[in-house]
């Protein structure tokens, strides 16, 4: 894939990795991060299987408004798209492997539109794209 970025951001993270800190280059992201409880930590702060799963959400979001208006069928702006990841050891490797349930809620649309575009979004989002065959995806659409 060759690819003419038009954007650019970093962050930096410090500390222990899980258990430290992030902080992005505008500042607009800035902070501690804890490991969930269910993977041995407090829980206090957020974990990278968060901030993935709300720039996922957001992406393909965005990936389904352009491709629905595309096709002629605007996505109304009460649609919502929820990405669940979930982390957990790789039975393969044994080393730690992630997931993504994503769930389309398209209020208005028939069932099998819904599945078009749906289906249209997840082949274009890039986060879709980065992750194809490297995570289990689950994606539905509910109308």
């Amino acid at each position: 894939m060759t690819v003419s970025a038009v954007y650019h951001v970093s962050s930096t993270a410090s500390g222990g990795g899980r258990d430290g800190h992030v902080q992005s280059e505008s500042g607009r992201i800035d902070l501690d991060l804890q490991p969930p409880k269910e993977l041995g930590g407090s829980g206090d702060g957020s974990n990278p299987e968060e901030l993935f799963s709300a720039g996922y959400a957001a992406c393909f979001l965005g990936a389904l408004r352009l491709v629905s208006k595309n096709a002629g069928t605007p996505v109304p702006d009460d649609a919502t798209i929820t990405v669940k990841v979930g982390i957990g050891k790789d039975d393969v490797d044994g080393g730690f492997g992630i997931t993504a349930a994503i769930d389309a809620y398209l209020p208005g649309f028939d069932q099998e539109t819904a599945d078009a575009v749906v289906a249209q979004a997840h082949a274009f989002c890039p986060y879709s794209k980065a992750t194809a065959g490297n995570i289990s995806h689950e994606v539905t659409a509910r109308v």
